[in-house]
């Protein structure tokens, strides 16, 4: 009888002990699905908010800002409009020049850079029939002329109010290097011929005094393979004009 007294106290004490164990697990389950899902939700609210505070930073400006801003040289302002895609990056003033025909015109490198990348139009033409491409070749705006022939999409035929392209005023005004990166690039027609039927040799030729610069950018592009035998609409050539200035240097470099 004993013996079976404590074999069923033995079988309770089992079932009790195991339901403890089992409510105890529970427990922990249930503590840990509610700690995971309240994780769960703060995330989901963290994220929401980077979000909110991303949209809020994008700013819309009102129109002619981003002209204002190159005027005012305010490269931090530019940037900040930039990143609004929305925003017209070729909106004109009352010249019609864009933002990159001020940013061109002021030398301003870095605000030039930053809307080229930002995809403006490196060949609207303003007033006078001035692109900024243009415009950057015949001032002497290497740097910006530079970066615009390894980043833009260049409408080489696009002629300025004389009819010429961006070689012809760039020789003519003595920007050898601008000359150079043009004639390296390759894609300006070296035999273009403007309104007068000058090309960027005649031109030097006709137009500009006899120096060592001058001599220079015409055997430059001697050596780049211009044709000194086209005729202008006057019917002179480039070596009629060294003669009749009686520019020997000029003359012995095209008599060759």
């Amino acid at each position: 009888m004993r013996f079976i007294y404590f074999s069923s106290l033995l079988l309770v004490i089992s079932f009790v002990l195991a339901g403890c164990t089992t409510k105890s697990k529970l427990t922990e389950e249930t503590a840990l699905t509610t700690s995971v899902s309240s994780s769960s939700s703060s995330i989901e609210t963290t994220a929401t908010t980077y979000n909110s505070t991303s949209a809020a930073e994008i700013i819309h400006f009102p129109s002619q800002s981003l002209i204002d801003a190159v005027n005012t040289k305010n490269l931090a302002r530019v940037q900040q409009i930039l990143k609004d895609k929305t925003y017209d990056l070729n909106e004109t003033n009352n010249e019609q020049n864009t933002p990159l025909h001020l940013a061109v015109q002021q030398n301003e490198v870095e605000i030039a850079k930053l809307l080229i990348e930002a995809g403006a139009n490196v060949n609207l033409q303003n007033q006078i029939q001035d692109s900024p491409f243009l415009y950057a070749g015949a001032e002497g705006r290497t740097e910006i002329l530079d970066y615009m022939l390894q980043h833009s999409q260049i409408d080489f035929t696009v002629v300025n109010r004389f009819g010429g392209n961006a070689l012809i005023p760039a020789a003519e005004k003595g920007h050898l290097e601008n000359v150079r990166l043009l004639l390296e690039d390759g894609r300006s027609d070296i035999d273009f011929q403007n309104n007068f039927g000058y090309t960027a040799l005649i031109e030097v030729a006709a137009l500009r005094e006899n120096t060592e610069l001058y001599h220079t950018i015409a055997q430059t592009l001697i050596d780049a393979g211009a044709t000194t035998e086209i005729r202008d609409h006057s019917n002179r050539r480039a070596i009629d004009y060294a003669q009749t200035k009686q520019d020997t240097v000029l003359y012995n470099l095209l008599n060759k």
